[in-house]
């Protein structure tokens, strides 16, 4: 029995022996607002002649090679952020329209896209209400880009002009 009496003792002070600490940690995370388009590089879109007199020029293919890929982080309290999209110059006879995909990869609030655009010099917005978001990166990830060509006036087409046009993406808030 005696040699129970130190083991109860010592099973009794721990049992009865328990402290607490805290430390205080800080951290900050810092506004984040990066935007990009994949892949790098330029689209040809390419009107079609005709094959038989009488029938009008075919205006190309819907171009879906690119993405907008993007990475967001706000302060509390702060406002969604957008991102926006202008050319650089209008062409004669030509609408050049966007529409931006909504994003199925990444994750947290993701902006929503504005529907179809008829590009002109003024930028509108293309996809709104980004919060602390990111949709992935490179192809396959974010938002999928439609860009489309259409006649709006024929009389304006003129043959082998080749124009070049900047499409600029801007996010901001």
């Amino acid at each position: 029995m005696n040699y129970l009496m130190p083991i109860l003792l010592i099973l009794c002070c721990k049992t009865f022996s328990q402290t607490t600490g805290n430390k205080t940690v800080d951290f900050t995370l810092p506004v984040v607002t990066l935007m990009d388009v994949e892949p790098s590089g330029t689209i040809a879109l390419n009107y079609t002649a005709p094959s038989e007199a009488g029938r009008q020029i075919s205006a190309p293919a819907v171009n879906t090679t690119k993405w907008i890929n993007y990475t967001s982080a706000i302060a509390p309290g702060g406002i969604s952020k957008r991102i926006t999209v202008a050319i650089n110059q209008s062409l004669p006879g030509v609408d050049i329209k966007i529409q931006a995909a909504a994003s199925g990869t990444g994750g947290g609030t993701l902006g929503a896209p504005s529907g179809q655009i008829t590009l002109s010099t003024t930028a509108q917005t293309l996809i709104s209400g980004i919060g602390g978001a990111f949709t992935g990166n490179g192809t396959n990830s974010g938002h999928r880009l439609s860009i489309t060509l259409s006649t709006n006036t024929y009389a304006n087409l003129f043959a082998g002009s080749n124009t070049p046009v900047v499409i600029t993406y801007t996010i901001t808030e």
